[in-house]
């Protein structure tokens, strides 16, 4: 189907109309400064004292307009015998924004957090070599960059803040806070002297603190007067005549018979032992020739076999 003439520029005085009847939303820039989302890529700032000059920026930048020169340092020992350390000083670091195209790779590769985005966007030159921008300009664009977003209410806290807070309460000396308060104004009970009489069975007189702790009663302890419930022991059975009584000790029991003569003489030791190393002793040695024969020759197993 063929276009209608003359529909195209119906259309465009339509629009022109809708237009007509609203108002103006135009930022008279530079009398009013707009009004930047926190995002916005103007400048990058350098936070100087986060650099270590690891060389990552300037390494993956596409354009090739980081400038860093260094050199290294040597750190004396800190303790006696200990080891020497070196570490990168920073000289120069410098960023052509002639060059830049604000692709933001230097500030996501930085693993120290020492490059950001600043929402400033005048600084433009005449003069082409003036946005070669040093370190000490790159350091003033750090003024101008916004604080972080706030986390939400359930994240954790950033790794930073946690080391940084470990830090500060292992330096500050950890000082107990006076005591305010009941606390402040409690005596202490004194110890009553040893001379002064105290009651049986009840606690020392003396006031303790004068808050709730005073007031709370507490329990008494039993007189020391007050006699013990005993349980009855049962009574020992009477002696009767059923039972039988013991025998009196006669004086034939109570005197031993003396010991005699014969008693106390012990006779020699008959034992069988003794007569059989008397008679090893009487029968005469065999030399040594005959008992290796006779070890020599075989021993009989049986009695038959002997």
């Amino acid at each position: 189907m063929a276009p209608v003439p003359g529909s195209g520029l119906a259309k465009g005085l339509a629009v022109t109309l809708r237009t007509m009847t609203k108002k103006a939303v135009t930022e008279q820039y530079p009398d009013v400064q707009p009004d930047l989302p926190p995002r916005t890529r103007g400048v990058i700032g350098l936070f100087e004292e986060n650099c270590t000059v690891c060389m990552l920026c300037a390494r993956e930048c596409p354009d090739w307009c980081i400038y860093i020169d260094s050199h290294k340092e040597t750190i004396p020992a800190a303790t006696p015998g200990g080891r020497e350390r070196s570490r990168n000083v920073l000289d120069r670091f410098a960023i052509d924004f002639s060059l830049c195209m604000y692709c933001g790779i230097c500030i996501e590769v930085c693993p120290f957090d020492a490059l950001f985005w600043s929402p400033e966007f005048e600084y433009a030159e005449t003069d082409i070599r003036d946005l070669t921008h040093e370190r000490d300009k790159l350091r003033e664009w750090m003024w101008t960059v916004p604080a972080p977003p706030a986390l939400d209410p359930g994240a954790e806290e950033p790794k930073e803040l946690t080391t940084a807070r470990r830090t500060a309460e292992k330096l500050t000396p950890r000082t107990e806070p006076p005591a305010t308060g009941t606390q402040a104004t409690e005596p202490r009970s004194a110890k009553p002297h040893a001379t002064e009489p105290q009651p049986v069975g009840t606690q020392a007189t003396t006031p303790e603190a004068t808050g709730t702790q005073a007031t709370e009663p507490r329990p008494t302890k039993p007189e020391a007067t007050e006699p013990r419930a005993t349980e009855p022991r049962p009574a020992k059975p009477p002696v009767t005549d059923a039972q039988p009584a013991k025998p009196p000790v006669t004086d034939a029991q109570a005197t031993k018979p003396p010991v005699t003569d014969a008693q106390a003489t012990k006779p020699e030791a008959t034992e069988p032992h003794a007569t059989e190393q008397a008679r090893a002793a009487e029968q005469p040695t065999r030399p040594l020739g005959d008992s290796k024969q006779q070890t020599d020759q075989p021993r009989p197993d049986r009695e038959g076999d002997a």
